[in-house]
């Protein structure tokens, strides 16, 4: 069977932008906003962000990428399952994302098959801690248990990805190996969940991003290069934050502001920092829509960076206020990118008619 065209894949990008919508507006109640959020919108926020978008979001990008068929299933199940779950029928919901899990998995797997390189390896690795995430809320275990499986799926996801382009500046072997082995260790740290470990770990996958991708020497290009590169160092470095804020959290005992820190240091600064910067080229790939590069695009990126900045800060100093006014920055990032890069489509799109 052939592939699915562009206009068939658009509505299961739809299905994920409302599993984010709703997240995003459930994050600002939890703030103390006054936010027009449904209640699975609020109760679920973390399931739909990580299973409901993200799930939806890079499960149709790796369909795209085999272009088969039924790989599109993967999408569709966890688009579907985000619908589900704002509709009210929580188990129904859960068990749609991890049958959306489990087929990225199967389709992650089949590209390991065809080529068993360390790089595809790594991404059926991230495959499996997102199933492994969305079976606990299928088990009934709270959202919360599954947070460190959802930090592996993002972690290795990118760094799979990231090590692909590695081919473009050569890694040594034992540094190739090294990252193998660290990939390994986050995915076992997260499943039962030794948070000092795990916070280690991220530090650790982030020096070595951060010393091996190539971000590292197209940062002194200029235009789009040079704004998906920093991108990628800016989520990098919140990645390394994160990091360390976990294991601190661990270090304090109780550390409940310490570990919303760190989890948002990775989940907003490192994991959107990617979006934001891959957008540009995942997007004509998806939906044959180009994203032409203007320096506009910085604006959601700094606004971004510097509200989550105030986020950590509230956090570590216990400031309420200054913890919501981070949030709703970082709510206003995402927004702004999303109206950003429509805008920049629609009007290549205008000159590509005329």
């Amino acid at each position: 069977m052939r592939d699915l065209p562009p206009s068939a894949r658009a509505p299961l990008l739809v299905l994920g932008f409302i599993a984010l919508l709703a997240g995003v507006t459930g994050g600002l109640v939890r703030l103390g906003f006054n936010a027009p959020a449904p209640g699975p919108g609020i109760a679920w926020h973390g399931a739909l962000m990580a299973s409901g978008f993200f799930g939806t979001l890079i499960a149709l990008e790796r369909a795209v990428a085999i272009a088969r068929p039924w790989a599109y299933l993967a999408p569709a199940a966890s688009g579907v399952g985000a619908m589900v779950l704002l509709a009210g029928s929580v188990q129904a919901g859960f068990v749609l994302l991890a049958a959306g899990a489990a087929l990225l998995a199967a389709a992650t797997g089949s590209i390991w098959l065809r080529q068993r390189a360390l790089h595809t390896g790594v991404l059926a690795l991230g495959a499996l801690g997102l199933v492994a995430a969305n079976l606990m809320l299928v088990a009934g275990r709270p959202p919360e248990a599954a947070v460190p499986a959802w930090i592996a799926f993002f972690a290795l996801t990118i760094g799979g990805e990231r090590l692909e382009l590695s081919r473009l500046s050569p890694v040594p072997r034992l540094a190739r190996a090294a990252f193998g082995v660290l990939s390994v260790a986050l995915l076992l740290a997260a499943l039962p969940f030794a948070p000092r470990v795990l916070g280690a770990l991220l530090v650790l996958m982030a020096a070595w991003l951060a010393r091996y991708d190539i971000a590292t020497r197209t940062v002194r290009g200029a235009g789009l290069t040079r704004y998906i590169a920093l991108c990628l160092l800016a989520g990098y470095a919140w990645l390394a934050i994160g990091g360390a804020l976990l294991v601190s959290s661990s270090a304090a005992g109780s550390g409940r502001e310490l570990w919303d820190a760190g989890l948002h240091a990775i989940l907003v600064g490192f994991v959107f920092s990617m979006v934001f910067g891959h957008a540009p080229v995942i997007l004509p790939a998806v939906l044959r829509v180009a994203l032409p590069y203007r320096a506009v695009l910085y604006l959601p990126l700094v606004l971004l960076h510097l509200s989550l900045a105030a986020r950590v800060a509230g956090d570590v100093a216990a400031s309420a206020p200054l913890r919501a006014a981070g949030g709703a920055g970082n709510a206003l990032a995402i927004a702004l990118f999303i109206v950003t890069a429509a805008g920049l489509s629609l009007s290549s799109l205008r000159k590509e008619k005329s």
